[in-house]
């Protein structure tokens, strides 16, 4: 067991912001707050993205806090896996962050003396506060349908998503509306003997620019679920997919053009109530992710509606609990915001009458 002021779970975006305001305040990196990363190496998610993901098709990134992503390192045509991989290594260089990596942070649980126990792979640390950064990268969301067993081709989610050369010759079906359900189609539809496009809704399109004013209110938007208990839905999901020349030559050639959801899966396809049938060799489920909370769970901070409810970063149900990254923060620049802020509110708190180890 050792004890430490503050655990920070996960080093991406968000983790590292809450470090690098966690050293900023004044605190030691593993003397008075430590990191704890289950990922290989750093780059937190973007680690895992596809290879044809360049840098170039990424929805805006937002440097971290203290550190510009540069220009020449940033070059559009790099995956954007090497390019965000080797800014946040030199960004935990720079600020000796010293991420503790492969550790599994398994639990969190009440401890001694008004402490928090975080179990590890690791052993175990006795903390004042924690900073949950996890993501949503470690929980992908997959629909059920009624046959899906059934299906005699390929099913894969977007989290293992390998780039479009494997579904060269093949007929695909893409399942989700959001950015990387329509980035997947587009590159598939390529190389693919057919694509066909469901979503559960009618797809949204941004045409113009998105400014500050519609940031804050699609940001409002999932910070109301939030409040409320209810499960995050992500930034994206509110603010629309916006158009730029791709989408647009994909639009005029039929390749996004949409299908509503299928009722069931069939062995050789998917079918509608209406007869309508699809046949397929893959259905690709870029279905999303849920946020990956549940090493929280034995503290009991779900709410009836299913989410956590928080106030800023801050744990309705435990004040020393902080989930960066999550809800409104979900995007880069409000991870960094969302580290700043639950790091003074963790300052707050460690100023008080210190807790018995």
């Amino acid at each position: 067991m050792r004890d430490i002021d503050v655990v920070v779970v996960g080093a991406g975006q968000a983790g590292l912001s809450g470090a690098y305001h966690l050293r900023r305040s004044g605190l030691e990196p593993d003397r008075d707050f430590v990191v704890l990363d289950h990922a290989p190496r750093p780059g937190g998610a973007w680690q895992f993205r596809w290879p044809s993901l360049t840098y170039g098709k990424v929805h805006g990134m937002h440097s971290l806090p203290g550190m510009e992503l540069t220009t020449a390192a940033s070059d559009d045509g790099r995956p954007s896996s090497e390019v965000i991989g080797a800014y946040f290594t030199a960004y935990e260089r720079r600020f000796g962050l010293r991420v503790h990596r492969p550790v599994d942070v398994r639990a969190v649980r009440e401890g001694d003396g008004g402490r928090l126990l975080v179990e590890t792979s690791e052993g175990s640390w006795s903390a004042r506060g924690l900073i949950s950064a996890t993501g949503t990268w470690d929980r992908p969301f997959w629909p059920r349908y009624p046959g899906q067993e059934t299906f005699r081709g390929r099913q894969l989610h977007t989290a293992h998503y390998p780039g479009p050369d494997e579904f060269a010759g093949l007929r695909v079906v893409v399942v989700g509306g959001g950015a990387s359900g329509t980035q997947h189609l587009m590159e598939i539809a390529e190389v693919a003997a057919d694509t066909t496009w469901v979503t559960r809704r009618p797809p949204v399109f941004r045409e113009g620019p998105f400014g500050e004013e519609q940031g804050r209110a699609a940001v409002a938007l999932v910070d109301e679920r939030v409040r409320r208990g209810l499960p995050p839905r992500s930034v994206v999901s509110v603010t629309g997919l916006p158009v730029n020349e791709a989408i647009r030559r994909a639009r005029e050639t039929g390749v996004l053009d949409r299908l509503p959801m299928f009722d069931r899966i069939t062995p050789d396809g998917v079918a509608w109530d209406d007869g309508r049938t699809v046949e397929a060799d893959v259905i690709l489920w870029a279905t999303g992710f849920r946020p990956s909370v549940s090493h929280l769970a034995p503290l009991g901070l779900r709410e009836p509606g299913g989410g956590i409810r928080v106030e800023g970063t801050r744990a309705v149900r435990d004040e020393r609990v902080h989930l960066v990254g999550y809800g409104p923060s979900a995007s880069t620049i409000g991870a960094n915001r969302a580290g700043r802020a639950a790091v003074r509110e963790i300052r707050q708190l460690l100023a008080r009458e210190p807790a018995v180890a």
